[in-house]
């Protein structure tokens, strides 16, 4: 464990991943929430499954699930399917001539992470491919655009620092981007209730329970949801076509596990890749590091050292998942390390969605969203890097998601 300061405020860093499962699983009680900012009243787009803790985060997280639920997820699949189709349809036009083509692979994939996301939790069909500029789009980008400075710390100080959110509430500062989307949210709310309109997404489920959630909490939770589906599904599927390009032995036995799947075996394209999902997310976790906070005090199992209430824990993910202690030769993209007849790795130091209670709640959706698009991209294209040794790739350093700077 590792003391430091976060502005001004002492919080612990914690590198051991036996720690980190007992924070997040066995000990959970004592660390129950993540102590973020909320404030239902002057600013209530803060108020969602994200940040809420105790019995209102427990409350809200049991009325959620049916949204995610197996037989929901199975629903959803033909719109997933149809918004990865017109992502090949898109890359059929491009490359039509047949010859081989440069392609910026993370703006076609925010381009597909976009559609697919705004298809299944909102059920419109936005078609960011033949429409480039619409909305969600547009806000997007204002989102994870690094020249955006004011905006990104907004929402650093939304996760680390709440006396700072504190004024910028006093002061009626409001993050533009955010009440943007809830305005999109809500005029689509309106719309189906005016006209009785029903749809099989995420917020349909949410608009059902109007009798406990209110407008904002329905917006605000939609809006994580594509906060975080996005960005996280683009990335990722750009990182595996990335590591896939950059080790030919791995992309042919990918293709050739995609074609007998489809072809022989007549499954279904979220039978696949799974081996190659998990990889990606382990080097290229969605979240560098999960942030809990402890709500007694704590005493670290074998040792004399307490942990005091209210401190601020950081789990530093991506340091545990690159850590030659727990994955040997951690910078390799080994699909067979995760072979269960013979693991590489130790298991309890994997964790890209979290662990326990506050495990993602959309973890499935967004593996099938990743996996649709890599097996659509396999079956029917080839792809290669740029003719240089390695491609070049640099990170946000004040992003709260890990994305890319420089675009693969």
């Amino acid at each position: 464990m590792v003391l430091m300061y976060l502005f001004t405020k002492p919080v612990i860093l914690v590198r051991s991943a036996e720690l980190v499962h007992r924070i997040m699983i066995t000990d959970f009680s004592s660390f129950n929430g993540r102590g973020m900012y909320t404030n239902e009243q002057h600013d209530p787009m803060t108020v969602n499954i994200l940040t809420l803790d105790g019995p209102k985060w427990r409350s809200l997280r049991t009325k959620l699930s049916p949204a995610f639920s197996s037989g929901q997820l199975k629903q959803m699949l033909g719109t997933i399917d149809n918004v990865a189709q017109k992502f090949m349809d898109y890359l059929g036009t491009e490359l039509k001539d047949g010859k081989a083509h440069r392609l910026n692979i993370k703006n076609l994939t925010t381009t597909y992470a976009v559609d697919a996301i705004g298809s299944v939790i909102f059920g419109l069909d936005i078609d960011s491919f033949t429409n480039p500029r619409n909305e969600f789009r547009i806000l997007t980008e204002q989102i994870f655009n690094e020249g955006n400075i004011l905006q990104k710390l907004y929402m650093m100080m939304y996760f680390v620092y709440q006396p700072i959110m504190r004024i910028l509430s006093f002061l009626g500062i409001k993050d533009p981007v955010t009440y943007g989307l809830r305005d999109i949210i809500k005029r689509t709310i309106e719309h189906r209730e005016m006209n009785n309109v029903v749809r099989k997404d995420v917020l349909q489920i949410m608009m059902e329970m109007r009798d406990s959630l209110s407008l904002d909490m329905i917006a605000s939770n939609a809006f994580i949801f594509y906060l975080a589906g996005s960005e996280s599904t683009a990335s990722s599927i750009a990182f595996t076509i990335y590591e896939m390009a950059m080790h030919s032995d791995i992309y042919r036995r990918a293709q050739n596990e995609v074609d007998e799947t489809l072809r022989k075996f007549n499954l279904k394209p979220q039978d696949c890749l799974t081996y190659e999902a998990l990889k990606t997310l382990r080097k290229y976790p969605i979240l560098p590091y999960f942030i809990r906070k402890c709500n007694k005090d704590y005493v670290v199992p074998d040792t004399d050292f307490t942990i005091d209430k209210d401190t601020t824990v950081i789990l530093p993910i991506m340091a545990i998942h690159r850590d030659a202690e727990y994955f040997p030769q951690p910078m390799e993209y080994k699909p067979e390390r995760y072979d269960t007849s013979h693991l590489d790795y130790e298991p309890m130091a994997y964790m890209p969605f979290g662990e326990g209670p506050r495990l993602c709640i959309g973890q499935r959706l967004g593996l099938f969203n990743v996996k649709m698009a890599l097996v659509k991209l396999l079956a029917n294209f080839h792809i290669e890097p740029l003719p240089r040794k390695e491609v070049e790739y640099k990170f946000h350093f004040m992003e709260l998601l890990f994305s890319i700077k420089k675009r693969v």
